[in-house]
């Protein structure tokens, strides 16, 4: 199906970076965004800080493309969500013109005349993208090939440690946010809880930290729900991304500051409105009081309601691209070697259909940008029928100085990250394709 065009869904970092390395081989392309601007999810986030430096978030194809309008690449330092958009992603999905088309919902993807159970000439049918407009028109564009880039910002995991919400946190809404706050200011003076072990939930308690710096009678509690802190705090000196490096030790600062409490092996099992706050009640029944406001911030989950007509492979635990799932689990890779980056791993049952970027991962934390940009780089390869290009691993990813596998859920112990351990999940040899 030459004729027909490539539909990548999502005008995010790995979206463009997709359009991008499809325009550079001559390959007709058309990106279908759901917000009104590029990159809206990041745009969600963009107070927030990354720990990527400026050379690990732009991808090689994209810069060839704007270096001949006269881009010039940041050189040095670590933007901003807001920053990256405007001096990067803009520009780029400015330069793909109108193969970027926004206020576009995708609302589902098929095989023309086929449902998911029909084999007959199955393979020999385009895709069909269902999408519908800001009026509410209905449109349907037929598809050689789909490179699903949709990301999972509008899917945040909830509170409730078992994987659904807790008690009562659907009628706490109003009390609660998935988001890391900006201005915490109105905030003063009151209990906020922090769930969460990740990069967003410390970005959320060093924020809240200042706070109570600045003002006497706030009180912060995080919650954890492993036994034990230590891995929240990073690598330390073994981190090649200093900036994420930084996080952890700010943490832990703030921690032994006395500005933040620390409830570790909390996992939420209610949320129970009391006298105009909230109480969080944990499965082992202990109590925390007076909470104003709640950041449950325990990362995402994909949503693959679009992709539900077609035969999709996911892990049965992450959801994350089964022929990466291995290299990605922490159950199982607590200190390993991200492997897994080409067309080859990230082969459907559909043909020509391909999940990247953080939706790839399913509900494993540990994307960076970099991994996207390997990923887009050597599905288009393939879908340009350059087989070696899409063979070749050209990732190199720094080291974390984190052992964060998840042997020790329940305790301290039992895990290699009981012991000073180093999670090497870069330095990917060549051949490792």
């Amino acid at each position: 199906m030459p004729d027909l065009p490539i539909v990548v869904i999502g005008a995010g970092p790995q979206g463009l970076a997709a359009a991008a390395h499809l325009f550079e081989r001559d390959l007709d392309v058309v990106v279908l965004e759901r917000g009104d601007e590029p990159a809206a999810a990041v745009s969600d986030w963009g107070h927030v800080r990354l720990f990527s430096a400026w050379s690990e978030l732009t991808d090689a194809a994209a810069r060839r493309l704007l270096e001949k309008t006269g881009w010039r690449a940041p050189v040095s330092g670590y933007p901003t969500g807001a920053e990256w958009v405007r001096e990067y992603l803009s520009p780029l999905a400015e330069a793909l013109g109108e193969r970027v088309r926004y206020a576009t919902t995708v609302t589902g993807v098929t095989r023309r005349g086929r449902d998911k159970v029909v084999d007959g000439g199955r393979r020999n049918q385009p895709f069909v993208v269902h999408a519908s407009g800001r009026d509410g028109e209905q449109s349907r564009i037929e598809a050689r090939a789909v490179i699903d880039a949709s990301g999972t910002w509008g899917t945040p995991n909830p509170a409730g440690a078992d994987g659904l919400p807790a008690l009562g946190e659907v009628n706490a809404a109003d009390a609660i946010s998935y988001r890391i706050p900006d201005d915490v200011s109105e905030l003063a003076g009151s209990h906020i809880v922090v769930v969460g072990a990740g990069n967003s939930a410390t970005h959320a308690v060093l924020k809240l930290s200042d706070l109570v710096r600045r003002s006497p009678g706030t009180h912060v509690t995080w919650m954890l729900r492993r036994g034990s802190a230590e891995n929240v705090f990073g690598g330390g000196a073994g981190d090649e991304l200093p900036e994420r490096a930084a996080l952890g030790s700010r943490a832990r600062q703030a921690i032994d500051a006395g500005f933040i409490r620390l409830e570790t092996g909390f996992r939420v099992a209610q949320l129970r409105p009391s006298e105009g706050t909230l109480t969080v009640v944990a499965e082992d029944g202990r109590e925390v009081t007076g909470i104003s406001r709640v950041f449950a911030l325990t990362g995402f989950r994909p949503d693959v309601e679009i992709l539900r007509e077609l035969r999709i492979d996911l892990d049965a635990s992450l959801e994350a691209v089964s022929g990466i799932a291995r290299d990605i689990d922490p159950n199982i890779h607590s200190c390993g070697s991200v492997g897994a980056t080409g067309a080859r791993e990230f082969a459907q049952p559909e043909p020509g259909l391909f999940i990247v970027g953080a939706k790839s991962y399913g509900r494993a934390p540990t994307f960076l940008a970099m991994t996207g940009y390997e990923q887009v780089r050597s599905v288009v390869a393939h879908l340009a029928g350059d087989h070696e290009a899409a063979a070749r691993n050209e990732l190199v990813l720094p080291d974390t100085g984190v052992c964060g596998g998840a042997g020790g859920f329940d305790g301290d112990n039992g895990s290699c990250c009981s012991t000073q351990t180093v999670l090497r999940i870069g330095r990917i040899p060549q051949e490792a394709s």
